[in-house]
């Protein structure tokens, strides 16, 4: 496992869609963007930090949208597709895979802010090509097979002050 150290160069990728709902689902709560920022980021060169978002016409959502930008994020937004029988379906697994598969070339370590357990075998590809892989989530809707598939966890459970709103 490389080791953290400040020189680092480092990409973010959120899926916020699945932070949202699993901090709404345990907490009640909002994402601190900020906060995961500063987190992944631990002092180190931040190359690209990316969000990814759903648009869903809720209320609001081009102000969340604004201030991650604000913050620093570079939003990538997909809309959300509701199917004949009234099913919705919007994900950015592809997209997600896609940019760290390419960022990996560019950076020391990439940050995943996900507990999706689909992307353990994007975590075992990145780091077989010699790149550091930390994951960013909440341990109780982490998949096992993603924490083991990282070089590092983050569980934002542990510190909720700090990463929730």
């Amino acid at each position: 496992m490389p080791p953290i150290h400040d020189s680092q160069r480092v990409a973010v990728l959120a899926d916020s869609q699945n932070l949202y709902h699993t901090a709404h689902s345990l907490y009640s709560r909002n994402i601190d963007y900020t906060a995961l920022l500063d987190g992944a980021t631990l002092d180190r060169e931040l190359v690209r930090a990316i969000a990814y978002v759903i648009r869903a016409d809720s209320p609001a959502e081009e102000d969340f949208f604004d201030a991650l930008r604000d913050i620093g994020f570079e939003t990538k937004i997909k809309e959300i597709k509701t199917f004949g029988d009234g099913t919705k379906k919007a994900d950015w697994d592809v997209g997600i895979v896609l940019d760290a598969i390419t960022l990996a070339e560019h950076v020391d370590a990439i940050v995943l802010a996900s507990g999706d357990g689909d992307f353990s075998r994007l975590c075992s590809h990145v780091r077989h090509q010699g790149t550091r892989v930390e994951v960013m989530s909440f341990g109780e809707s982490t998949a096992d097979e993603l924490i083991d598939a990282a070089d590092s966890f983050v569980d934002m459970s542990e510190d909720r002050e700090q990463f929730l709103l």
